[in-house]
């Protein structure tokens, strides 16, 4: 994080008598989840907030813009080479682009930047740091988010929630007030958890749930709710993570996966996960990064997964399709 003189609108504190702010932010991956984050961002903070993009989707972002519920915006498009120091870097690719996006951003990352991973799963801040060790990389996700990309942009009408922080957030950091204050700058709403490892594995817990069920079986919200065979896998594909965190000394219960599945009233009921829109789509899904990280853990942590093994090869299979 650099010591600035102030920017308007910038949130700032001052730590050790050195005043400390986000002037600039940039996010890559405008998915599902970046598009309606970035638009938000764009609105608050203008050229100050910046999509990084190459080649033809740097083009295709300056000529057309993105399209949130109908609606197009136009940000900043920072090319590998421009000149755009970021305080603040907020990454929202899906795991499988993790590796490119980390060469991608590396000329937009000084002594100072944070980074903000928004990924699925328990693996992208490690991989991150693994990058670059000398950054603070956070935890982070975005839950209770209803976007849904389709072919002529990404409609929503819940923005959510972005949870984030430090491991253990019992006294909060210089850089985690300072991105919480960005953030709810412009208008997003975020929760500092105190204990963001549970949260982290918490939330993959239900997208190795509801996403691979989801995707294999062709159910939207109201099917997963209401079919006792679907709810059934659903909640035996959570309990192996609810296993493999005991055994990592995470805690999680069956209480957490029991208030996923009673969450899955709430939601439309034509409403379908990223993954099973990702194999409509005949897109490569995440499935290495859900079932597939849990089988690895459980030979590691010598837990049975029998439920993940089947399921990673059956999307497996599906993906092979296409």
């Amino acid at each position: 994080m650099r010591e600035r003189n102030r920017a308007y609108g910038s949130p700032r504190h001052t730590y050790g008598g050195i005043q400390m702010e986000i002037k600039k932010a940039a996010m890559i991956g405008l998915g599902a989840i970046g598009s309606v984050y970035g638009k938000l961002l764009h609105q608050a903070y203008g050229d100050d907030f910046a999509v990084i993009a190459g080649g033809a989707r740097a083009r295709r972002l300056k000529k057309n813009g993105m399209k949130v519920n109908g609606q197009p915006f136009f940000p900043s498009v920072a090319e590998p080479g421009a000149e755009f120091a970021a305080d603040l870097i907020l990454v929202c690719v899906k795991n499988y682009q993790l590796d490119q996006a980390i060469e991608d951003i590396r000329g937009f990352v000084g002594p100072g930047t944070v980074l903000l991973p928004l990924l699925n799963g328990v693996t992208a801040k490690t991989r991150l740091k693994r990058a670059y060790p000398e950054n603070e990389v956070l935890n982070g996700l975005s839950i209770y988010i209803d976007a849904v990309r389709t072919e002529s942009g990404v409609v929503n009408t819940k923005d959510g929630v972005i949870q984030f922080g430090e491991d253990d957030n019992a006294v909060l950091s210089p850089e985690v007030a300072l991105v919480r204050d960005y953030l709810n700058g412009a208008g997003i709403k975020t929760e500092v958890c105190p204990d963001m490892i549970r949260a982290v594995w918490k939330k993959w817990m239900m997208n190795v749930g509801v996403n691979q069920v989801s995707a294999i079986t062709r159910s939207p919200y109201g099917k997963i709710a209401s079919v006792p065979s679907t709810l059934r896998l659903f909640h035996e594909a959570m309990m192996e993570v609810v296993a493999l965190a005991k055994a990592s000394g995470i805690d999680l219960s069956e209480a957490d996966a029991r208030e996923f599945e009673a969450m899955m009233g709430n939601f439309s009921p034509e409403g379908k996960t990223s993954m099973l829109q990702d194999v409509e789509a005949k897109r490569q899904t995440e499935v290495d990064y859900f079932a597939g990280t849990v089988v690895e853990l459980g030979k590691e942590l010598k837990v049975p997964t029998p439920v993940n093994h089947v399921l990673f090869l059956l999307l497996q299979s599906i993906q092979s399709l296409y």
